[in-house]
């Protein structure tokens, strides 16, 4: 168990479940297994957005454009199975543009030399842009709703929405590349210091371009999964995902400092956010101050995660 909860999760489940708890006390049909489930399912598209940006924190990049990649990718797939291309096609198609989108940050930022932040900041507006004038600013209906795409992907499996379990398995893998293969080494190493790791021969132009295109291609899973479920294209959706994963991922433990990181800190960090969203709900904020109630609720986790894991480290060091 210490290996799936180590210190960085284990704060961030005390969180979660404080939450869940305090809006179960005065709202007890909160705890219900169906509300519950589709708060993490409305969770899981940004959670896997999240997960992808565990990487780009660890290596101290950021990719701004998430949000309009997604929107992008979920465009495309919706255009190609409205004009008849087979719906399992057009999926792996859709995530196929969202890494061809990440290809691009990478080497605008390789090529031109300038942050990732500055690159995908312009991106950002670009394949927003490029979202809108495909789709011509309106959603993109007709699907072929009977297929059996819709029915997995948008359906249920085990007792559980299909975007769940795709969200753990990406969670599992990326996990496991994270922390057990010569790439997340390199990732890692790079956050934890870049000249050192120039200095050992690792190509941090080389691992940053991949590290943009495995966030470019989940922002095209994320796409899908999403088009899956509302069997629609819309081009405005995903805004502010961008920020959302961000902060999803610090909540999750993922440090700014970069060299380190927990992919399911930031999927738990996604749960967080999606609780405090519901939470909202049930005790009637007005729209006007949802926004302003969430930064203070990730800023009180951001707090007590911090403090438990630093609890944690002294613990470990008078052990030691």
């Amino acid at each position: 168990m210490k290996r799936v909860l180590g210190v960085d999760e284990f704060g961030v489940v005390v969180v979660l479940v404080v939450l869940v708890v305090a809006i179960g006390l005065f709202h007890p049909a909160f705890l219900d297994r169906a509300q519950l489930v589709d708060v993490v399912r409305q969770a899981s598209f940004v959670g896997v957005l999240a997960c992808g940006m565990t990487y780009l924190l660890a290596m101290r990049e950021l990719d701004l454009s998430v949000g309009s990649t997604y929107a992008l990718s979920l465009i495309a797939g919706s255009m190609m199975m409205r004009s008849g291309v087979n719906p399992w096609l057009a999926a792996v198609a859709a995530v196929a543009v969202g890494g061809v989108l990440g290809l691009v940050n990478g080497a605008l930022c390789n090529t031109l030399g300038i942050p990732s932040i500055i690159a995908t900041l312009g991106t950002l507006s670009v394949f927003r842009g490029l979202a809108l004038a495909l789709s011509e600013g309106r959603q993109v209906a007709g699907l072929p709703r009977d297929d059996a795409f819709f029915t997995v992907v948008g359906g249920d499996l085990l007792g559980l929405p299909t975007s769940i379990w795709v969200l753990a398995a990406v969670a599992v893998a990326l996990t496991v590349v994270f922390k057990a293969t010569p790439f997340g080494y390199r990732v890692r190493a790079i956050g934890s210091n870049p000249d050192a790791a120039r200095f050992s021969g690792i190509s941090i132009p080389r691992v940053r371009l991949q590290v943009l295109v495995l966030s470019g291609a989940l922002a095209g899973v994320a796409g899908v999964l999403t088009l899956g479920f509302f069997a629609s294209g819309q081009p405005t959706i995903g805004q502010g995902y961008e920020l959302q994963a961000i902060a999803a991922a610090i909540i999750g433990g993922t440090p700014l400092r970069g060299g380190s990181g927990t992919v399911w800190g930031s999927v738990l960090g996604t749960v967080i956010l999606g609780t405090v969203a519901s939470g909202l709900v049930y005790f009637g904020v007005p729209i006007n101050w949802s926004l302003f109630a969430t930064g203070i609720v990730i800023l009180l986790a951001v707090a007590l995660d911090a403090l438990l894991r630093r609890r944690g480290s002294a613990s470990s060091r008078e052990a030691l």
